[in-house]
């Protein structure tokens, strides 16, 4: 079990400005990696209510269980490794296994036996360090959509917030309101929810 604090800023970009950024920084085809995120809440979203998130996330040679949880800068994340059993058992309907998550679950009172996988995105990204952060160049796709990102993670928020605003600046990128992909995949998904 991990926990960490994820301090990112975010900007949907359009195709033309992540091809033109793909460009600038020379990435090619092996400097992209997919993986894909499923997505589970309660049938009334009781997570996306508490503005929180859970996925597992299908990494090339893992799984990860991500409990992802509001904090007053950035995102709470705990995070337990899965055997591919284990997620094998969970998309086919077994509960959350015992574990650090399954225990930030109940402090956020949600029951784990409540929980449903509904739906699925994938992402094909690509990461470049950039003064003191990393940049993530990504391309993803859920429903009948697909969208393209930049983000910049950090460790400090005053200071990150100045370099992507400056970056997307010099690029002539305007600043985007962007949702996380969970409320993305939530809105271009279930519309009506």
């Amino acid at each position: 079990m991990s926990q960490e604090l994820e301090i990112e800023f975010k900007n949907m970009l359009t195709a033309s400005e992540y091809d033109l950024l793909i460009n600038e920084f020379r990435l090619e085809e092996s400097d992209f990696f997919t993986q894909t995120n499923y997505y589970f809440d309660t049938t009334d979203f009781q997570l996306k209510a508490r503005l929180a998130a859970l996925r597992i996330r299908k990494r090339e040679l893992h799984y990860e269980l991500t409990l992802k949880t509001p904090e007053q800068i950035g995102l709470l994340e705990t995070t337990q490794i899965l055997a591919e059993e284990q997620v094998t058992a969970i998309l086919d309907g077994a509960n959350i296994p015992v574990g650090h998550v399954r225990d930030a679950l109940h402090t956020l009172g949600i029951d784990h036996e409540e929980l449903v996988m509904f739906g699925s995105l994938t992402t094909t990204r690509a990461e470049k360090e950039y003064k003191k952060g990393l940049l993530v160049f990504d391309k993803s796709f859920y429903g009948d959509t697909h969208d393209f990102e930049l983000e910049y993670e950090v460790a400090n928020f005053e200071k990150g917030k100045l370099v992507f605003h400056r970056f997307l600046e010099d690029r002539q990128i305007p600043q985007r309101p962007t949702k996380n992909k969970i409320l993305r995949f939530y809105e271009a998904v279930y519309k009506d929810k």
